[in-house]
């Protein structure tokens, strides 16, 4: 068959891309931005990548007319800018409207558990796009879950954070709400199951784990897969808004991805009966287990997607070809350069910096930075990087976005993520046995150009020192 996967860039639809295209299916994937989609990592399969948004109708012509099957995998809950409901509801008009000119046969939806009455912002949006591509007369299948628990999940690694960073946590209320996590593998296998099968047309499945568990247990029992003691204090004092800011500090999550998450864990998320689990023959793993699982693939450095891998902010929005090439007018830069022996050595150190590597240099100063960005509603440090050593356009990668990370070239370059009174890259180049490191700031008015000479006696060593560690062991002596 001939399926169309929409958000491929995003977490679930990178797991699922391979299990589609090792099946025998040629895919199209639906991408904002070429340059974060890696074809590469695909040589042999039959993929297809077109640039399309969802919220600019021009852009649909790209949607070939003889796909067989589509995949809705897009949402906006982590957007920091607009209201995403309305924008999720326009994105899921427009794609019923393109897809209506194709011979397409069936729509999967992942959507979330909507068995409440009241439910979060979030939720209520979730069950809006669901109505709108149910308005077509394409059969619809959607799969709702709960909390997903996986490598690189949002889930995953704000309950990894809290845990493993709190011995013992002052904790709101709404750690008693009851969920039903489930596998990032079942999510899969259920996304993969019910393709153009017709006895699930026209339905909705709740799926999830067999474990009906309070977010409290989850974090002790995470705690106990791990082998630490955790103490867990729950106080009816704590609102949306403090419980919201408690989570964007405690964890690497973004202030509106918090906010959102904190108003959906007040709602009970609990599977309604169904055979669908059975009728597929998926075995559902245990909470702890997938959480063993999780932390296998962590271990082996196979972590496919990552939560983190979706745009904090829209200043990427128009992609990242837009700010591969730096400017040079109007622009502060620091340019440092050190010979090198081992250009391969240097190489391979550039590639691991940042996450639990650090900067090679001043840390705790990168750390202060990273506090202060958090402070001020930046997405701070705590992102870390995905891989310990395999780095791609559009990574994340502390407080940075990976706009060109290429080895043949012997080049990667870095775009702030940061709050910032204008732009700024880092870029690190080696040319022949030189290796160049070149930070580039490009001011917002007057703030801006304050902000440069605040931070330059810092430049000055913070710097150079860093590009002396990449080259250390690896230099010949300077000339």
């Amino acid at each position: 068959m001939k399926i169309l996967l929409t958000g491929a860039t995003g977490y679930i639809a990178r797991r699922l891309l391979p299990v589609l295209l090792e099946a025998g299916h040629a895919v199209v994937c639906c991408v904002r931005d070429k340059q974060r989609f890696i074809a590469e990592n695909y040589p042999d399969a039959k993929l297809t990548v077109i640039e399309v948004d969802f919220l600019k109708k021009e852009t649909l012509a790209a949607i070939p007319l003889d796909i067989d099957a589509a995949y809705y995998l897009i949402h906006s809950m982590s957007t920091s800018s607009g209201d995403f409901s309305s924008m999720e509801a326009a994105a899921a008009q427009n794609f019923v409207e393109a897809l209506a000119l194709t011979q397409v046969q069936h729509i999967v939806y992942l959507s979330g558990i909507v068995n409440e009455r009241h439910l979060s912002k979030h939720l209520q949006s979730r069950q809006r796009v669901e109505e709108i591509l149910g308005t077509s007369a394409i059969p619809l299948t959607t799969l709702r879950a709960g909390i997903i628990v996986g490598s690189g999940s949002a889930s995953f690694e704000i309950i990894r954070d809290l845990v493993e960073k709190l011995p013992v946590m002052i904790a709101p209320k709404w750690l008693n709400t009851h969920c039903q996590p489930i596998a990032i593998r079942n999510v899969i296998e259920f996304l993969a199951g019910v393709l153009c099968r017709p006895s699930t047309f026209h339905q909705s499945f709740d799926i999830g784990g067999p474990d009906i568990l309070t977010y409290k247990q989850m974090l002790l029992q995470f705690a106990e897969v791990r082998g630490l003691k955790r103490s867990i204090f729950i106080v009816p004092v704590m609102t949306p808004r403090l419980s919201s800011y408690w989570l964007y500090f405690v964890t690497a999550t973004s202030y509106p991805l918090a906010r959102n998450l904190v108003d959906s864990m007040k709602v009970e998320m609990v599977c309604a009966p169904n055979q669908l689990a059975q009728e597929l023959g998926i075995h559902l793993l245990p909470y702890k287990e997938a959480i063993a699982m999780a932390f296998d693939k962590i271990e082996q450095n196979e972590v496919i997607s990552s939560w983190k891998d979706a745009l904090s902010s829209n200043i990427l929005s128009k992609g990242i070809a837009q700010h591969i090439e730096m400017p040079v007018n109007g622009c502060f830069k620091d340019v440092q350069r050190v010979p090198v022996q081992d250009p391969e050595l240097a190489l391979q150190k550039i590639w691991a910096i940042g996450g639990t590597n650090g900067w090679y240099y001043g840390n705790w100063l990168w750390v202060i930075r990273g506090i202060l960005d958090k402070l001020v509603g930046g997405v701070g440090l705590r992102r870390g990087r995905k891989s310990p050593t395999k780095i791609q356009a559009g990574d994340s990668l502390d407080f940075w976005r990976v706009l060109l990370a290429s080895k043949e070239q012997k080049r990667l370059l870095l775009y702030a993520e940061m709050k910032l009174p204008g732009e700024a890259w880092l870029e690190f180049k080696i040319t022949g046995n030189t290796l160049e490191q070149t930070a580039t700031f490009r001011p917002l008015g007057i703030w801006g150009r304050l902000y440069w000479y605040a931070v330059l006696p810092f430049h000055g060593f913070i710097f150079k020192g860093m590009i002396n560690q990449i080259a250390a062991g690896a230099s010949v002596a300077k000339q």
